[in-house]
């Protein structure tokens, strides 16, 4: 049976694809057969003769189970927007039944899987549904990582992320505060504060960063014991 988890961020921009590229590469050395996922993907840019997800790209590039970028991202919107806007704008709208349905026909050809949502916990995405990516986690009852953005107001961010989960009956799993702002202050501080007032463990802490950054960087800083008892403990 499939691993699954919801990865979910404090903000967009807060370095969700960059956290769940490093654990598809913790868990794929661990010999799984790993893949993030990014169901919904809004923005492209053309390279090389062809339209590109960066983060589609980026999580494509550290699976190994042999799944196409087509498979990982298969709705790749190309305005970089609010996808529910990107959608209306491109005459593409996100079905739910279609996300739900490509997600679940991957999970059989993977041991552990990080789906990871768009923006914060609650985006907007099929319209007509009133469904967003909330629901999505909920649907799909998977426990959620939540990557906490470090900069000014990541306590207020990252706890009321935590009671929306509680609020959608989901378990948080586990946190990972990856630092947005090199010059934050009062880092530490901030880190032992969200350890105390979370109620899951922090599954790593990642500094800034130098670009370009890998996914085997980012997997130098996480939390190896965190992640055997969240990720895989029976």
């Amino acid at each position: 049976m499939t691993r699954l988890f919801f990865i979910t961020g404090t903000d967009t921009e807060i370095g969700k694809t960059t956290c769940t590229a490093a654990l598809t590469h913790w868990a794929a050395a661990r010999g799984l057969r790993a893949a993030g996922l990014k169901p919904v993907a809004a923005g492209q840019d053309f390279v090389n003769g062809r339209w590109v997800n960066e983060d589609v790209a980026r999580l494509h590039a550290v699976q190994n189970a042999g799944l196409s970028e087509a498979e990982l991202g298969p709705l790749q919107l190309r305005t970089p927007c609010a996808p529910h806007l990107a959608a209306r704008l491109e005459g593409r709208p996100i079905r739910r039944a279609a996300v739900l349905d490509g997600l679940r026909s991957l999970l059989p050809r993977l041991d552990i899987a990080f789906v990871e949502g768009v923006g914060g916990f609650r985006v907007p995405l099929d319209e007509a549904a009133g469904w967003d990516s909330a629901d999505l986690a909920r649907e799909l009852a998977a426990p959620v990582i939540l990557v906490v953005g470090l900069r000014l107001g990541a306590l207020n961010h990252a706890l009321l992320t935590a009671e929306a989960i509680a609020a959608r009956g989901l378990r948080l799993a586990g946190w990972l505060g990856n630092t947005v702002d090199g010059q934050m202050l009062q880092h530490a501080e901030n880190l032992a504060t969200l350890s105390s007032l979370l109620p899951a463990p922090c599954l790593g802490r990642v500094p800034r960063l130098e670009a370009p950054i890998n996914a085997a960087a980012v997997a130098q800083h996480l939390d190896a014991a965190a992640l055997q008892q969240t990720l895989l403990a029976p």
